[in-house]
């Protein structure tokens, strides 16, 4: 008899399930987590319309926007343990509030005080830290097993439909609002990112009360060996930093040199962005229905995609060659983050999920400003033809690497195909 079919696209019928959509719920959690998405992605965009103003220096954007950075850093594996140890609701509530309190002290220090700009984006940017990895995991309390995959997906389709549309929004309102209301209306933001979500059920077991709770070493340190139980996640991960660091930086350093050296015009730099977006958005609408009969490899074959983006830049060709590979590896990203994402929601123990969760983030966030410091230099050092070479080479083998990790094909600890998931 023949076996299944290497992949299903599920069509929507009488007898299904009601669309996660339809569920208030996960409604509330999503619209919250679009308005953080959205507040992250609004402030370096305010504050670099605030440099065209000329109402603050580019030195004080690059360090408001590094100190954020820094911020979102040492608050992601907080944030972790705390939304492990308590409510996951109540750490998304008080890291977003804090956001929220921090961003009107940017918007009336924008000019005044560097110093004060900075210390409000480092709250900025904790906040944004803390909550995400209590978001991941109040997804996981708030929908269904059978229904995270679409969750995800409808989740990151958010985050791209904004990044695509945002700069144009924001332009826009830019000409009637000055900059400081710009950036309040990001305080907005993130007030609904803390007031919207639900609470999550069941709720993480508390830790043991008095002497007997562990402290946050120890606590952070059961996450890690949490992850270290699961080899895809390792194997993934290891794959996910290799492409940030190598395959995100070209992007973000040799793209634009390429569209003003190679092809005469800063236009092919905003096509190729917008091209990625464009993908990463077709990816996360295919992602919400697809089902890979083995979703690890899929999803790191996926992730291999990216390297068609230094690859076009690498070898000479048309604009189009260009656009088309910003496509596939926009639609690739998505075709691995939301099979990941739920991957860790269903695998992971649920007392130590937003654990797992923050190292995923900081290892993501973490190694990306490092790919990009040492690809400039690089660049000076040898041209821009072997370092894309390299960066080519490590997105296409790194993840074929980690696909011959035990329990990767199915993302599963088990080693067996996940049961289906509903796409409905």
């Amino acid at each position: 008899m023949a076996g299944p079919p290497a992949s299903t696209l599920e069509p929507v019928t009488a007898d299904r399930p009601p669309s996660v959509l339809r569920e208030v719920s996960f409604l509330r959690l999503w619209a919250g987590s679009t308005a953080s998405g959205l507040a992250t992605w609004a402030m370096p965009f305010i504050l670099g319309l605030a440099v065209l103003h000329s109402a603050i220096t580019p030195t004080a954007l690059g360090l408001v926007l590094a100190v954020r950075t820094v911020g979102f850093l040492i608050a992601v594996p907080v944030g972790g343990v705390l939304a492990d140890r308590w409510s996951r609701r109540s750490v998304v509530l008080w890291s977003s509030l804090a956001a929220a309190v921090a961003t009107p002290v940017l918007a009336m220090a924008l000019g005044r005080s560097v110093a004060l700009m900075a210390v409000a984006g480092a709250v900025i940017g904790a906040g944004q830290g803390a909550c995400r990895p209590a978001f991941q995991a109040l997804t996981a309390e708030v929908v269904r097993p059978g229904r995270r995959q679409q969750a995800n997906a409808a989740m990151t389709l958010a985050v791209r439909v904004t990044t695509l549309a945002g700069p144009a929004l924001a332009a826009l309102l830019a000409t009637v609002l000055d900059v400081p209301t710009l950036l309040l209306g990001s305080g907005v933001l993130w007030l609904a990112a803390a007031l919207l979500p639900p609470r999550g059920n069941p709720a993480p077991a508390p830790a043991p009360a008095g002497a007997g709770r562990p402290g946050f070493t120890a606590e952070f340190a059961d996450g890690v060996r949490e992850a270290r139980r699961h080899p895809w996640f390792l194997g993934g991960l290891v794959a996910l930093a290799a492409v940030i660091a190598t395959g995100y930086s070209a992007t973000g350093v040799v793209l634009p040199m390429v569209s003003r050296d190679r092809y005469g015009t800063e236009a092919v730099l905003a096509t190729a962005v917008t091209a990625y977006t464009a993908g990463a958005l077709l990816g996360a609408l295919l992602i919400s229905r697809w089902r890979p009969r083995s979703r690890g490899w899929a999803a790191l074959a996926a992730l291999a995609c990216y390297g068609f983006a230094p690859l076009s830049l690498w070898i000479p060709g048309p604009v189009a060659l260009v656009v088309v590979a910003y496509v596939v590896a926009g639609v690739g990203i998505e075709l691995f983050n939301v099979p990941w994402f739920t991957a860790i929601q269903r695998e992971v123990e649920p007392r130590r999920l937003a654990r797992v969760s923050s190292l995923d983030f900081m290892v993501s966030y973490g190694l990306a400003p490092v790919g990009l410091a040492l690809i400039a230099p690089a660049v000076d050092a040898f041209g821009p033809g072997p370092v894309l070479g390299l960066c080519t080479l490590v997105c296409f083998l790194v993840p074929a690497g980690a696909a011959l990790v035990p329990t990767a094909r199915h993302f599963s600890r088990g080693g067996a195909r996940p049961a289906p998931e509903a796409a409905g």
